[in-house]
C-alpha cells in the first residue's frame, strides 16, 4: 500500500494534527487498582449524558487469570467508578479465559457527541480471545459480541473467532497473534465497505506487531484488505510494537492514534490519512511519553477525545505503581487536585 501525491499528508497538515491533539498537562492515574492491572481505554457518552469506559482488567495472581472486559462511569471524565463487567470468563469455548474488549462504532468525529452507532439494532463490541491462562498469552484470536444496550451483563459473544492466526488468508504479520482492534462506520465507503477494523498483530522471530486493516458489509463477516499491514515502524530486526489504534476524524483528515514500543519504552503517537487505506506517520514529538513515576516506562494505548474545548488523552500508564489509566488533557482542569 504505497502512497500516492493524492493520498500524501503534507508536514503543515501533520503538524496542524499535532497541534490539535497535543496534550502537555498530564492528571496522573483516573482508574487504578491495587491488585489488577487496568488497561485498554475506549469511551462513549451515553444521552444522559453520563461517561462510559470500557477498560480491561488482569488480576496476576488470580486462579484463571486473564482479561475481562469491565466498564467504568464518569460525569466529568476526570473521576470514574467501575460498574461491572461487560464480557466475562465463562467455563469452556475458544475464548473461556480471555475477553479484551472495544466498543465498535463509536462517532469518529472530533467534534462530534462521542455517541455509538448501531448496525442492525444493536451495538457490536470486539475483542481479543483466547483460552489459556496469564497475560496474553498466544494465541489470542478476535470476537465479536452484541448488545440491545451497553449495560453489564447484557454481552452475548458469537462463538466463533471473526478472525484468526489459522485463517486460509492471513497474512504474514498476523501468523502468531491478533491483539486489540477499533472499528469505525464509514459512511462514505473509502475502502468500498461500510465498516472497516484496523488491529495490531504479531508474527516473526521477533515477536514484531504491525497493524492491518479488515472490512465488513454485517459486523459479522469480515475480509482483510491488503496483502500486508497498512502501518509498522519499519524495523525488522528487533521486538517492536506499532498498536492499539483509535481512528478518529479531524476536519479533512482521518487520524490514527496508536503507540511505539521500542528500545524498552512505549510512547503514543499519531498517523493521518485520506483514503483509510495509506498512512502517513507523525515523526515528531510524541503526544504522550513516559515522563514521571507512575508511567516511567510505558505511556501507551491511547483514547483520544474532546469535550467541551478540552482535549482529553487517556491512556496506560505502567510505572512504579502498576498499570493502570492515567489521563492528559490540553489544559488544566478546575477539578485537578
Amino acid at each position: 500500500m504505497e502512497e500516492s501525491m493524492h493520498t500524501e499528508i503534507s508536514a503543515g497538515e501533520m503538524q496542524r494534527i499535532y497541534d490539535t491533539l497535543k496534550t502537555p498537562v498530564k492528571c496522573g492515574y483516573v482508574l487504578f487498582e491495587k491488585d489488577a492491572c487496568i488497561d485498554c481505554p475506549n469511551i462513549y457518552r451515553r444521552d444522559d449524558g453520563k461517561f462510559i469506559m470500557a477498560y480491561a482488567r488482569f488480576v496476576p495472581h488470580a486462579e484463571r487469570a486473564g482479561y475481562e472486559t469491565w466498564l467504568a462511569e464518569s460525569d466529568d471524565l476526570l473521576h470514574w467508578s467501575p460498574g461491572g463487567r461487560a464480557l466475562v470468563q465463562t467455563e469452556s469455548g475458544w475464548d473461556c479465559l480471555q475477553k479484551d474488549g472495544s466498543i465498535c462504532l463509536l462517532d469518529p468525529d472530533f467534534d462530534g457527541d462521542h455517541g455509538v452507532f448501531r448496525h442492525d439494532g444493536k451495538y457490536w463490541m470486539t475483542y481479543i480471545g483466547g483460552g489459556l491462562p496469564g497475560y496474553e498469552p498466544d494465541p489470542l484470536r478476535m470476537g465479536i459480541a452484541w448488545s440491545e444496550t451497553l449495560a453489564p451483563g447484557s454481552f452475548t459473544c458469537l462463538p466463533d473467532p471473526i478472525l484468526s492466526n489459522e485463517d486460509p488468508n492471513v497474512r504474514a504479520f498476523e501468523t502468531t497473534t491478533l491483539y486489540k482492534s477499533n472499528v469505525i462506520r464509514d459512511d462514505s465507503c473509502l475502502t468500498g465497505y461500510p465498516y472497516v477494523m484496523y488491529y495490531n498483530a504479531k508474527a516473526g522471530r521477533y515477536g514484531i506487531e504491525k497493524i492491518g486493516m479488515a472490512v465488513s458489509r454485517d459486523m459479522v463477516h469480515w475480509k482483510r484488505l491488503g496483502v500486508r499491514e497498512c502501518l509498522s515502524n519499519g524495523i525488522e530486526d528487533r521486538w517492536n510494537i506499532a498498536g492499539d489504534p483509535q481512528v478518529i476524524r479531524i476536519g479533512d483528515l482521518w487520524v490514527m492514534n496508536y503507540f511505539v514500543a521500542r528500545d524498552g519504552m512505549a510512547y503514543d503517537t499519531f498517523a493521518c490519512s485520506r483514503d483509510l487505506v495509506n498512512w502517513t506517520k507523525w515523526d515528531g514529538e510524541p503526544l504522550v511519553k513516559p515522563t514521571e513515576d507512575y508511567d516511567k516506562t510505558f505511556a501507551h494505548k491511547p483514547y483520544i477525545l474532546k469535550h467541551d474545548g478540552v482535549v482529553y488523552h487517556f491512556y496506560c500508564a505502567v510505572g512504579e505503581y502498576g498499570r493502570g489509566i492515567a489521563l492528559a488533557v490540553s489544559k488544566p482542569l478546575p477539578d485537578m487536585s
